[in-house]
């Protein structure tokens, strides 16, 4: 039988190494500069849609300014933030959250009339 020696156990290291192997390179510059050229074109729209008043005074105004900010701010969480290149565990601990912050205002949108069934 084998004499298993804790102080010798090369056990912890190898876990270390293979944590770092699934690690995914963080974006270049050309990646980024699209990013930001897409969350510029969302913000254009945003204030595009502020100023047209038959779509302000309609039930849709609401709900989409806050579709586009919701996808400006995932796509700042995912790239910026890097949770995108963050372990599984983080994400869920982000996007957990989120979704029943989303599930909850749309049901008060819903309660107040911003949305009509």
């Amino acid at each position: 039988m084998a004499h298993h020696d804790k102080e010798h156990d090369p056990t912890p290291a190898l876990v270390a190494a293979d944590a770092h192997t699934d690690h995914v390179e963080h974006p270049e510059w050309p990646i980024y500069w699209k990013i930001g050229l897409f969350l510029t074109i969302i913000t254009v729209l945003e204030v595009w849609a502020y100023y047209l008043p038959a779509f302000v005074a309609s039930k849709l105004f609401v709900p989409t300014l806050l579709i586009m900010s919701g996808v400006k701010f995932a796509t700042v969480v995912m790239f910026y933030m890097h949770l995108r290149y963050d372990h599984k565990l983080f994400r869920a601990l982000f996007t957990g959250p989120l979704l029943i912050a989303v599930a909850t205002l749309i049901g008060l949108l819903f309660l107040f009339a911003k949305i009509s069934a």
